[in-house]
C-alpha cells in the first residue's frame, strides 16, 4: 500500500499519522510544494493525506501550483482513492468539489472543543459527542454539493465534512505532536493575537501529554476507517 502527502510547508508534516502509515504497512511519498510541485501518477498511490499550511486556497498568484494541486486532488477524488484533508488540506478537497473558500468570522487558533453533528448516515465517520482539539485556522468555506458535516464548533460550523465513504476533510488537527505544536508557533507567533478563539502562546503549549494522546488517537480511528473503505 502507498500513501502520498502534499506538503505545503516545512513546519506542516504528517506528525503522528507518520507513526500510524508505517505500523499499518505503507510505503510514503511526498510531494512537498516549497521544494517542488512534482505530482505522482494515481496509479502509484493508494491514499492521500494533504496538509495544512499558512496560504488561503485562493493565493493562486502567490502559489501558481495551487490551481494544479486541486486539479489533482480532484482526480484521485474522482478515480474512488481515500483523501484526507487537514485545514488547508479540507479547504483545498472543498476547493476541487466546487466549493467557495474565504475568511471566517473569527480565527481559531489553540485547543478548543467540537461537537459532533448527529443527524449523519450511518456508514460515515462518527466524532465523539465533544472532543478538544488543536485549531489553527482563519478561513472556512461552503459546503461541497455531496458532502455532508459531521463536526462544528461554536466558531466554526464546518469543521469537519466527509464526501462518500472515501473523502474526510477535517479543519482542525488530530495529528499534531509536542514537537509540531512547538513548529507551527516557532512560525506562525504572529497570528498569536488578542481573538475570542486564539490562545496564547503559553496556553498552546501546555498542553498535557494525554491531549495529545487523544486526538492522535481519534487520527488513528480516521485513518483505519479510511483504511477499511478502500478495500
Amino acid at each position: 500500500m502507498r500513501a502520498h502527502y502534499l506538503q505545503h510547508v516545512p513546519f506542516e508534516g504528517l506528525g503522528s499519522i507518520e507513526d500510524w502509515l508505517l505500523l499499518s504497512g505503507y510505503e510514503i511519498t511526498a510531494t512537498r510544494f516549497f521544494e517542488s510541485p512534482d505530482l505522482p501518477r494515481l496509479e502509484e498511490i493508494d491514499l492521500l493525506i494533504v496538509m495544512g499550511g499558512p496560504m488561503s486556497v485562493n493565493d493562486e498568484h502567490a502559489y501558481p501550483w495551487l490551481a494544479k494541486e486541486k486539479n489533482f486532488i480532484r482526480s484521485v477524488i474522482d478515480a474512488g482513492k481515500p483523501v484526507l484533508g487537514i485545514c488547508l488540506g479540507a479547504q483545498l478537497i472543498a476547493a476541487s468539489l466546487g466549493s467557495e473558500i474565504y475568511p471566517n468570522s473569527v480565527k481559531e487558533i489553540g485547543w478548543f472543543p467540537i461537537s459532533a453533528v448527529k443527524s449523519i448516515p450511518d456508514s460515515l465517520f462518527r466524532f465523539p459527542e465533544e472532543t478538544t482539539v488543536f485549531h489553527w485556522h482563519g478561513e472556512t468555506f461552503d459546503l461541497p454539493s455531496g458532502a455532508v458535516c459531521t463536526a462544528k464548533s461554536k466558531g466554526c460550523q464546518n469543521q469537519a465534512f466527509q464526501f462518500g465513504r472515501k473523502v474526510i476533510g477535517l479543519q482542525f488537527h488530530l495529528e499534531t505532536t509536542a514537537s509540531s505544536a512547538n513548529a507551527i508557533v516557532e512560525n506562525c507567533r504572529d497570528e498569536l493575537v488578542d481573538g475570542e478563539y486564539i490562545q496564547t502562546e503559553k496556553e498552546i503549549l501546555s498542553a498535557s501529554h494525554a491531549r495529545y494522546r487523544t486526538i492522535n488517537r481519534l487520527m488513528a480511528d480516521i485513518l483505519h476507517y479510511l483504511l477499511e473503505n478502500s478495500r
